[in-house]
């Protein structure tokens, strides 16, 4: 069937809709309202221009914070102190980190203004959420992601050092164990989040986790 035409109205068509490759819908805006209700059920935007695509990928790729896995090498890393970890200290600085970072395959960011305006406000308004690693006072990489309730949706990470994303993330999800996060989507899988003990979870599972957690 056709891919759905969003309208000005607040509502999405239902997930099991979505194509083979997770494109579920297109049009729309980046309003917090919308953005939010499509994290709440289970979507999120993902384009390089105009039209908005909104995805709902099954299976989908998620980390349990309990699941977490390090590296012995990491472990080293970690242990010598090279980074300061801050959370929601420069959002600003960390979703334009990962605006101008280069992605291998990929012609331009996914990241435009609109979209980092529309993120910004969801910081502004205590949705969005950013991960910092410093190194000599410099803003050496990080992470940013949307909290609902006990789950996290993230969205873009960036390393300016070698292995400042992974500080950045690691001390996060450890720090989400202890307040209880339940479960942290990464969306798509990649090498580098797999490495960390990611994993696919079938669509369904994934929405009746965040629909039980996300409040």
């Amino acid at each position: 069937m056709p891919v759905s035409r969003i309208t000005s109205k607040l509502m999405f068509p239902p997930v099991e809709s979505a194509e083979p490759d997770g494109l579920l819908a297109y049009g729309g805006d980046l309003s917090t309202e919308r953005l939010l209700l499509a994290y709440r059920e289970g979507i999120f935007p993902w384009y390089n221009e105009p039209p908005i695509l909104w995805w709902s990928p099954d299976p989908r790729f998620v980390l349990f914070p309990n699941e977490l896995q390090v590296t012995a090498s990491m472990k080293q890393v970690l242990k010598k102190n090279l980074f300061t970890i801050t959370f929601d200290q420069d959002f600003p600085g960390v979703i334009a980190g990962c605006k101008e970072t280069y992605r291998p395959g990929q012609d331009s960011t996914w990241i435009t203004n609109e979209v980092e305006a529309a993120y910004t406000k969801l910081h502004k308004d205590g949705w969005a959420h950013s991960v910092e690693c410093w190194m000599d006072g410099k803003l050496a990489g990080g992470f940013y992601g949307i909290r609902l309730g006990k789950c996290f949706f993230g969205e873009s990470m960036f390393a300016r050092v070698s292995n400042a994303s992974k500080a950045a993330f690691i001390t996060f999800v450890q720090r989400a164990a202890k307040e209880g996060i339940e479960i942290i989507d990464c969306q798509v899988y990649t090498d580098h989040l797999a490495s960390f003990g990611a994993r696919f979870i079938t669509r369904k599972d994934f929405i009746d986790i965040i629909k039980k957690y996300q409040f």
